[in-house]
């Protein structure tokens, strides 16, 4: 092969991941990402132009943020420089900070550096590459999972062009899996024949990774042959084979993952949207999340979103997280799935919760009212001689209701609105006003 000048350079090439042999090596090659990689895009413009300013690209795992690092290193003429922030020191950043002062003063050549899992860097490590960040002593290519606006400084972010990487599509990925077969660089020497329902299926389940796709290729393929002489033997790449390879699907689920996730469930409630509630729960099981959690979330938006259209909900919610509690995983995903779609099915308002909120910045702000005589606590005779107490009705006493002072300046907080059992109470509460 032309690819190698001797034999063991080959041997070692080969001894690589097949997700790290079939890295692109040209733009073209690049799968996906064509929102920033596009014919006349900003991003392909200024790689090709070799003029790059700091980057940092974020998105889920197996999207492709090394590989394009990579490709960057291969169109460029600058130094490139790679860290992982995971076993990077400060000393290292030291170390290629000097070099590349060196380059820059001797040689007017400029130096890339590129750190893997830059969120991985403390705020320390992350504050040491900003004076030569801001000089132009270094260009930074930061690549993260997490988003770099709450995972990186902002003195970093707001020094850098942001670009967010996507999931690959399915046919991104299809696309990947048919290249490794018939790539050199691959598995084309291995004589291979990969049905087309066990490509799909690796695809549809690697969920957006390419690498995780391409790694449970090669070992579904490893597996599935019985004779470890591939090149003369046609192995058969079956569905069963990629079943067994993949096992579980991982899905990506960091901090961030889990306050967006979060997110999206209770506003899938709030919207009135069971299938969608259903479908965050499960993958929020799924990824491990823990269920008191999801628990405490449901009572919540039980009473802010639901609240007296249908105070039922908060009570389905509270045995739900009692019940999590009582039976635990993996029964306790039942529950959970009973309170979150009576809660997303239920009727909605959240007077309650504007009422309180209304109520507390009034008594943050205004000045506080004071409690009429007749509503305090007369314990002592005392008390009762200077009227406390004296004057009050008690309510019973006049059928359930009887027009009566409560608040020296009165309030209007609570405004049912016309959603469910809340209907019934603004009629009520309209003609016990007009009395």
């Amino acid at each position: 092969m032309e690819l190698f000048e001797n034999a063991n350079e080959e041997e070692l090439f080969y001894q690589k991941p097949l997700a790290t042999r079939m890295q692109p090596q040209t733009l073209d090659e690049v799968q996906g990402q064509k929102h920033i990689l596009g014919p006349g895009k900003l991003l392909r413009n200024l790689i090709e132009q070799d003029k790059i300013h700091s980057l940092i690209f974020f998105g889920p795992p197996g999207c492709g943020k090394t590989a394009l690092a990579n490709v960057i290193a291969r169109c460029t003429e600058a130094n490139f420089v790679k860290l992982n922030a995971v076993i990077a020191k400060t000393e290292d950043l030291r170390q290629v900070i000097s070099k590349a002062k060196e380059q820059k003063t001797l040689y007017l050549k400029r130096t890339i550096l590129f750190i893997d899992e830059l969120h991985r860097f403390n705020k320390m490590q992350q504050d040491a590459l900003l004076p030569d960040v801001e000089e132009g002593t270094i260009i930074l290519i930061g690549s993260t999972t997490q988003n770099p606006f709450h995972s990186v400084i902002s003195a970093l972010v707001s020094r850098s062009q942001v670009f967010r990487l996507e999931a690959l599509t399915t046919k991104d990925i299809l696309q990947v899996l048919n290249k490794a077969l018939t790539d050199e660089k691959g598995l084309k020497n291995f004589n291979i024949k990969a049905q087309k329902d066990a490509l799909e299926f690796l695809a549809a389940k690697a969920n957006g990774d390419a690498r995780k796709a391409l790694n449970s290729l090669e070992v579904g393929v490893i597996a599935s042959s019985s004779n470890n002489d591939k090149k003369k033997s046609q192995v058969i790449f079956s569905k069963q084979d990629a079943e067994s390879a993949i096992q579980q699907k991982a899905i990506a689920y960091d901090e961030n993952e889990h306050y967006d996730i979060i997110s999206a469930f209770i506003k899938s409630m709030r919207g009135s949207d069971p299938d969608a509630t259903i479908y965050w729960l499960a993958k929020m099981i799924y990824a491990g999340e823990d269920p008191a959690f999801i628990a405490r979330r449901i009572v919540i938006c039980a009473s802010e979103d639901v609240g007296t259209a249908d105070s039922q909900a908060l009570v389905v919610a509270n045995a739900a997280r009692e019940a999590v509690e009582f039976i635990g995983m993996p029964e306790a995903r039942i529950p959970l799935a009973h309170a979150a779609i009576y809660v997303a099915c239920a009727p909605k308002s959240n007077a309650c919760y504007k009422a309180i909120d209304e109520a507390l910045e009034d008594v943050k702000n205004n000045p506080t009212q004071e409690i009429p005589d007749h509503l305090k606590n007369a314990s002592y005779d005392g008390e009762k001689k200077l009227g406390i107490g004296q004057d009050y009705k008690y309510v019973h006493d006049y059928g359930g209701y009887t027009k009566q002072s409560y608040m020296p300046e009165p309030k209007n907080y609570y405004k049912p609105t016309n959603n469910g059992i809340e209907q019934r109470i603004k009629e009520k509460l309209d003609k016990l006003r007009k009395l």
